[in-house]
């Protein structure tokens, strides 16, 4: 049986210990080495290098819809300071600096999030859904991944969108970030867009790259283990020369495991450990 954590123990020690860890979280930065992405450009790069979107609403979380109208809320007044965000040579962006101060003026509303492994409903709940689309743009150019961080469970399916299975990131402020750095010669902006059902994202370029960058999953195993049911599977990354289409380079990103706590399709095949 897993230890719980001091705040597990004492929930109401919780607010305090995310005051300490959000106070250095930001310190960390502060200090740190890093360039941070903070310039926004209203004119967009010429070079379109990868579009993608996910649907706004979820109707499978089992708790009532006003947390996804609420969830949208959330995402446009987080997206805000994102959309048109320059990533300059030697810069890093970073989910949590770009969104540091985005409800100033607007607010965020109660939507569901994670906190001690329990599904609530909680100020500015339902952001990760921004960070797994971003993530999914970055996998498509030379951006450097710094952090990232995969959903440990999931308690309902992810909203439709056109991201392969295991490609999200899981943000926690004060706690698990995603950064991105630019370690190339060009400029990358990122442009975030909503119609009425859905986000739309598009990482774009100041110049033509010789490479584009396609993303493909392994084969898909359901695993239970010790008693919970996991999902597994590898993501990768192919470097293809755009005037030839040959493939340049090929490699495993990285292996993504994550527990499932929603009913499968009765035909899924669950490989028995132990």
């Amino acid at each position: 049986m897993a230890r719980k954590r001091v705040t597990q123990l004492f929930p109401w020690l919780l607010p305090l210990r995310r005051r300490q860890r959000i106070f250095c979280f930001y310190l960390q930065m502060r200090l740190g080495r890093n360039k941070y992405a903070k310039v926004q450009n209203a004119q967009q790069l010429p070079v379109e290098m990868f579009e993608a979107y996910s649907m706004l609403y979820n109707k499978e979380t089992g708790f009532d819809m006003i947390y996804q109208e609420n969830k949208v809320h959330n995402l446009k007044v987080a997206a805000a300071p994102i959309d048109g965000l320059l990533i300059r040579p030697g810069e890093t962006f970073s989910f949590y600096q770009a969104i540091r101060h985005a409800d100033r003026h607007t607010p965020y509303k109660d939507g569901l999030t994670v906190v001690d492994g329990r599904l609530l409903t909680e100020r500015g709940g339902g952001l990760c859904q921004l960070s797994n689309l971003l993530f999914w743009l970055f996998l498509h150019g030379p951006l450097t991944i710094v952090e990232r961080h995969g959903h440990a469970k999931k308690e309902f399916p992810d909203p439709e969108g056109d991201a392969l299975l295991g490609v999200d990131a899981t943000i926690a402020e004060g706690w698990k970030d995603l950064k991105v750095k630019n370690e190339t010669e060009a400029t990358f902006q990122i442009s975030i867009r909503f119609d009425e059902e859905r986000m739309l994202g598009w990482l774009r370029c100041d110049r033509h790259l010789d490479i584009r960058y396609s993303v493909a999953n392994g084969e898909v195993s359901y695993v239970r283990r010790k008693g919970r049911l996991y999902q597994e599977v590898d993501v990768s990354q192919e470097r293809i020369l755009r005037e030839t289409e040959q493939k340049v380079a090929a490699k495993k990103l990285y292996r993504n495991s994550c527990e499932i706590t929603y009913p499968l399709p009765e035909s899924t095949v669950v490989i028995q450990e132990g």
